[in-house]
């Protein structure tokens, strides 16, 4: 949900926007797309750290820091799944032809207006790809996670992090239960995800 709420505008400045900045911008949505999790969570240790620019200024204030909490599991989560997030928002919001809302301007509709009334719904299988995709990819996350979150039981242990401690334990027999698990979600979020989105499509066609 987070996601959505930060991804959505993002997605639409790209889709929209001409200005040159909008290819570094859609550079750096998409870098963690390439970087290894590792190197993302490295440096999000520094940053959020008590050396860091933004650890030592909430330390200053008096505020918790970041690493090896759920809040900080979180933020760098976002990070790390934003591309996932923007990328099918952005195409949908591509799809959505300028003619729809020009037309929607001359009943005069406001660009807020124009965008929940007209965008949203053109744009909604995006909006679905957007959100069962970013929610998967987050729950299978590893690298990420384990730099910023540490393996704090009921804080920031996460499943995959759980897998790779039974496999270093040389329990394989959880690991398989739980590797399986992990492929069975995967795969029935993605056959569900192709099914709506086909439904979507032959209803558009219609």
């Amino acid at each position: 949900m987070l996601l959505l709420l930060v991804g959505t505008p993002i997605a639409w400045w790209l889709a929209r926007s001409k200005h040159w900045i909008r290819q570094p911008v859609a550079a750096i949505v998409a870098l963690p797309l390439v970087l290894p999790p590792t190197v993302l969570g490295f440096y999000l240790l520094v940053l959020l750290g008590p050396n860091g620019p933004i650890g030592s200024a909430m330390d200053s204030l008096g505020l918790t820091l970041l690493p090896f909490t759920f809040e900080g599991l979180v933020i760098a989560s976002m990070i790390y799944s934003l591309p996932f997030t923007v990328q099918p928002l952005q195409n949908a919001f591509q799809n959505v032809h300028h003619r729809y809302l020009e037309a929607a301007a001359t009943l005069s509709a406001s660009p807020i207006d124009q965008f929940f009334s007209v965008v949203v719904p053109m744009a909604r299988a995006g909006f679905l790809s957007a959100a069962v995709l970013t929610f998967a990819h987050t729950v299978g996350e590893f690298g990420v996670v384990l730099m910023i979150g540490g393996n704090i039981p009921g804080e920031t242990k996460v499943l995959s992090v759980a897998i790779y401690d039974h496999v270093e334990s040389l329990e394989y027999v959880q690991a398989h239960w739980l590797s399986a698990g992990m492929i069975a979600f995967s795969f029935l979020v993605l056959v569900t995800l192709y099914s709506i989105n086909g439904r979507i499509g032959a209803g558009a066609l219609k």
